[in-house]
């Protein structure tokens, strides 16, 4: 037992260490837009985050490599440290705003609403877990009045966060061996996410693709009209399908022709990276070989079109093409679970798109696209696996005991024991999946009702945990801290898919003696 915890305290000294190293890359970005007063935050934060990593790695440098227990357990811990300890620049930037204990020279700015709800801890921890599990949900009142290392921060932990910290740890320490491949999976990713048979050159391939993919992202929506700095940021977290935006108003901030350019950045962070991989490589029928490529873009089209129809019936917006493009954008941002917005949802007590429209972009909420991506959700390969599954099931009553059955599911072919395998392990993930969003909306019904629409809180907890992002007007820094908690819970069960949690949760229990 003792070497279990050495394990993890040791990997998760090594996480903190790598993830310190954003910290110094943000002070450049605060001296380059003359925000002096922000680099001893960042400084500072810097400073705590490695120094707590450090003192991890050494008093546990005898620790052997970790099982899968262990890495679940590392996985689940580090994004909580994560939350914490990246709140600490947004905390610090608010109190020195406050206080303004510098010269001139630095530009501290006057007070605002905004960036002075950080000096409250609960706010900074929920902004934090927001980037880093790359939801979007945002206490921030008005989001273009935070200073530009805020934007920056926020954008950075996104990015960070979508293509995943462990994913980035293994790449910098190229910790070669069955460690890291366990680490690897702790982290919600697929053994389809491997593209090398080296996990190690696995993410190296998948940062490269990443950086690539960010960089295009970039030239597209300078193409398209968009200044640098949104451009910057919005690039970022898009493909890291994140969402934190420079705007209150979000993409809806920008007119046609930027809003139909983020489409594809979204569709881009839905894919998985072997199939980028693929792609990349000339072997472009992997657009449709690949079951979830093909069906993101399937379920994309029913979606928003299905959207589209009731924003139609529903005279939503003056023109067809209006209610197309806002139809497209939405349900392509919560399926992509983005989060980006350029239409009202809801105002937290006043409806503004109807039920039957909240009900279609829950839908999309909930499947998420491709596992092996940045997404969040269920990921349409479990959904494929339950439904077909499930037909699976069904049939095998009517079927002979002697009979030899298998399932096709995309390019594979499934045994009966891997059919059972798998289906158990989708069920397993759905049913705690529904489990915990049931515990989240009773929760915020008992805190927020009968102010709130019933159907919003539904909305809101969902799209916590379902890492999107989008809001109907409920999330923000006036709810109560415990429904705060409440959503940071669901961000951080979502980000890793539920199991990793409860084994940290349940090792925790057993160390407490919590069980009988």
């Amino acid at each position: 037992m003792r070497q279990r915890y050495a394990a993890v305290g040791r990997d998760l000294g090594r996480i903190l260490q790598v993830v310190s190293l954003m910290l110094p890359v943000s002070i450049l970005i605060a001296i380059v837009n003359g925000e002096f007063y922000a680099v001893p935050a960042f400084a500072i934060s810097a400073v705590v985050m490695a120094g707590v990593g450090t003192i991890l790695v050494r008093w546990f440098r005898d620790a052997p490599s970790p099982g899968k227990l262990e890495a679940m357990m590392t996985a689940a811990s580090a994004w909580g440290a994560l939350a914490l300890l990246g709140a600490l620049p947004f905390f610090l930037i608010a109190w020195t705003i406050y206080l303004d204990p510098f010269p001139a020279w630095a530009n501290t700015p006057v007070v605002d609403e905004t960036t002075d709800v950080f000096r409250r801890p609960i706010n900074g921890i929920f902004e934090s877990i927001s980037g880093y599990t790359s939801t979007g949900l945002t206490m921030a009142v008005v989001e273009d009045e935070l200073p530009r290392s805020l934007h920056w921060w926020r954008s950075f932990t996104e990015w960070i966060g979508g293509v995943g910290v462990i994913v980035l740890t293994v790449a910098i320490l190229a910790r070669p061996g069955s460690g890291s491949l366990t680490l690897f999976r702790s982290e919600a990713r697929e053994k389809k996410s491997k593209i090398h048979p080296s996990v190690v050159s696995t993410v190296t391939e998948i940062w490269k693709i990443y950086l690539g993919f960010t960089i295009a992202s970039i030239a597209l929506l300078l193409a398209a009209g968009m200044p640098l700095w949104p451009a910057i940021n919005h690039a970022m977290t898009g493909i890291a399908t994140g969402g934190f935006s420079v705007h209150a108003e979000s993409i809806g901030a920008y007119g046609p022709l930027i809003q139909y350019a983020v489409v594809p950045i979204m569709v881009a962070g839905s894919i998985a990276f072997p199939v980028h991989y693929l792609i990349l490589k000339g072997e472009i029928d992997n657009f449709y070989k690949d079951i979830q490529t093909r069906w993101i873009f399937i379920w994309f089209t029913i979606g928003s079109l299905a959207l589209t129809f009731v924003l139609t019936a529903n005279s939503q917006f003056e023109t067809l093409e209006q209610n197309f493009r806002h139809g497209l954008f939405q349900f392509v941002s919560a399926t992509s679970n983005t989060g980006f917005g350029t239409a009202a949802i809801g105002g937290g007590t006043e409806r503004a798109m109807s039920a039957g429209a909240t009900f279609i972009i829950c839908l999309g909420m909930l499947t998420g696209a491709a596992a092996g991506s940045t997404v969040g959700g269920l990921k349409l390969i479990r959904v494929a696996t339950l439904l077909k599954g499930t037909v699976w099931q069904v049939k095998d009553v009517f079927t002979p005991d002697s009979a030899v059955r298998n399932l096709k599911l995309g390019k594979r072919t499934l045994s009966e024991d891997e059919v059972q395998r798998e289906y158990t392990e989708a069920a397993v993930v759905f049913v705690l999946w529904i489990i915990f969003l049931i515990v989240g909306v009773a929760v915020l019904l008992w805190l927020l009702s009968p102010a709130h629409p019933a159907e919003y809180v539904i909305f809101d907890v969902m799209s916590a945990q379902s890492n999107v992002g989008l809001d109907a007007g409920i999330t923000g820094p006036d709810m109560p801290d415990a429904a705060k908690v409440m959503l940071i819970f669901n961000m951080w069960i979502g980000r890793l898919e539920i199991i990793p949690v409860a084994v940290l949760l349940g090792a925790a229990f057993r160390r407490l003696d919590l069980y009988t």
